[in-house]
This record gives C-alpha cells, structure tokens and sequence, in this order.
C-alpha cells in the first residue's frame, strides 16, 4: 500500500477499511461501525468492537513528532492515569502504545463520553483547579526529553517561518510581518527573563475546555498531543474566561501544590505565543485539504491584515502590562 503523504494530503490513504484493519491487527474484532471524530491535527476515529465497548482510533499526523516524542506522550498519560488522575491513557497492546499499520503510526484509547464543562460554575472551576495541581505534582516528578518546550523559538518564530513559507501572506505584509512577530518575541522574551527562575514542569499543554469532558462523576482530560515543558499557568489560564474564574481555579489549585504568583504575568505573552502559533499551525498544513475546508478565511488577504493588526494591538498591549 502507499505511504501516507508527510505533505499534501497526508491521509489520503487512510480508507474506513484501513482503520478498521488496523483495529483488527492490534487483537479486536471490529464490527465495522465507524465514526470520525472532531480532530484537524490528527484522524481520530471510534470503531465499534464484536461484543464489546467502542475503542477510539487515533492516527497520528505523519512527520510531526518523533516515535520517541509520542512515546513520551503515552508514558506521561499512563503516569497520570498510575496516579489515579482521570486521564484518558492509551492501551498497551503487547508492550506497546504506539503502533504501526499500513504506514500509519497510532494508539487506541477506550472510549470516554462526556459533555462540555460548565466554567461558569465556582465548584466546577475549584475541581478542575486541584485536579491540575495533582497533575503539575506529578507532572514536576522528571522531565520531558523530546517533546519540546512552550518558548518563542517554537511558538513566534518557527510559526512565523510557516506562515511565510506558506504562501497565504500578501507579499505586501510579509517585511511587516517578520519584523513585527521578531519584535513580539524579543518583548516576551523579556518578560520571561524578568520573572526567572520560572520553574517549567510536564504539561497537558492545549488544557482549553475542548480537553476536558465532564460526566456525573466529575471531569476528565483527553488529548496529550500538545504536552510539552512550561510553566504551570499555561494549564490554567485557558480554563478562566474571566478573572473570577481565575481566582477560583488558583483556590482549588492551591489546596494540593503551591503556584507563584510571579506567573499570572505571563499570561498575556502565553495568549500572544498561541495567537501567532495558531496561525502557524494552519499555514504549515494548508495543503492538507480539511485545512482549507475548515479555515477558508485564512486564505483571504484581508484576515492576515487583521491578524497583523492584532500582532500590532498585542505587543503594545504586552509592552504597556510590563
């Protein structure tokens, strides 16, 4: 069979028939109900099993990460899962999490349903708020060797490499744009070094409410796949629309680990970071063709002026906070 293309369409050859095969090969009997699951970064699959639970098939994105990276991934969420944190961790299938089929990488997870949380609740947000201290503890416990790390080199500028690689800036942007991202990072940069030591710890990383699903038991996490090293704020900030919100996320937080204060400032640069990272992200994969389906005002002129408008209206507001 075709390799699966690392450009383009990297999943073009990745056939209902192929995800089911490839539950086949890992030791269950699928029963051929299949249903695509919300995910642009990766395909991501429930597959219905003879006699049994649903499994979800998660293919990975050809190129992104290393096997070593994603076995990082697996270990931390199996770690977490270990520590009795309600972490959806992917199963070990003869000694392994990752596997192979048909030039595909993957993992099979069980199936967890849940609805949206509700982040307007005190008691929901104070939960949420001990169950990541109870995380970032273990997340503290050792390292992360090859997943990288929440930093401006990753964020700002390889974003801004893809972005005018990519074709999609009007090339009357592209000088206002590279000098503007490079400036955005030399400020956030700053703003780092004036908080040092900043203590960087294993996190879930992209922890927005997307990640959380909520049942009558309580929460629980999905989606390690952009776990990198940061500071623990970046875990928080995304689950507070509000300041109140905050406030009570840092309260249940507090009950299980300690947070320094010192990090609340970095909360703006770490929004900034994801605002140009996101547009980054899509660029890299416009040739994907659900990106283009997905985000067809990206490809318009006038959302990369607004977008460098934003940048704009950012760092004066980055420069004004600090």
């Amino acid at each position: 069979m075709k390799a699966p293309r690392v450009n383009g369409a990297p999943y073009e050859t990745l056939s209902p028939d192929v995800v089911l095969d490839a539950v086949d090969a890992a030791g269950f009997d699928s029963d051929g109900r299949l249903l695509a699951l919300a995910s642009y970064e990766n395909r991501v699959y429930q597959v219905g099993v003879e006699d049994g639970t649903p499994l979800v098939a998660k293919f990975y994105r050809p190129g992104r990460w290393s096997d070593a990276a994603i076995n990082e991934e697996h270990a931390f969420a199996l770690e977490l899962a270990e520590a009795e944190l309600p972490m959806v961790a992917p199963l070990v299938i003869d000694g392994e999490t990752l596997l192979r089929h048909a030039g595909f990488r993957y993992a099979l997870y069980p199936r967890r349903g849940g609805r949206a949380p509700e982040l307007e609740s005190v008691d929901n947000l104070q939960w949420m708020g001990r169950l990541l201290a109870r995380m970032h503890g273990v997340g503290a416990r050792s390292r992360f060797r090859e997943r990288g790390a929440i930093d401006t080199e990753t964020f700002i500028h390889d974003a801004a490499r893809a972005v005018l690689a990519s074709g999609l800036l009007p090339a009357r942007l592209e000088d206002p744009y590279r000098v503007r991202t490079a400036a955005i990072a030399s400020t956030i940069d700053a703003i780092f070094a004036e908080r040092e030591p900043i203590s960087r710890i294993r996190l879930h990383g992209d922890c927005h409410g997307g990640n959380v699903l909520w049942t009558d038991t309580g929460p629980h996490f999905v989606d390690l796949d952009d776990a990198r090293s940061g500071p623990a704020v970046q875990d928080l900030w995304m689950l507070a629309p509000s300041p109140r919100a905050l406030d009570a996320l840092l309260e249940g937080y507090g009950e299980f680990r300690d947070f320094d204060p010192r990090e609340l400032g970095l909360i703006e640069p770490l929004r900034v970071m994801r605002q140009v990272h996101w547009a980054g992200w899509v660029a890299a994969r416009w040739q994907d063709p659900a990106f283009p389906r997905a985000f067809a005002h990206v490809g318009e002129a006038r959302w990369w002026e607004q977008h460098l408008n934003d940048l704009i209206e950012a760092q004066a507001s980055l420069l004004d906070d600090d």
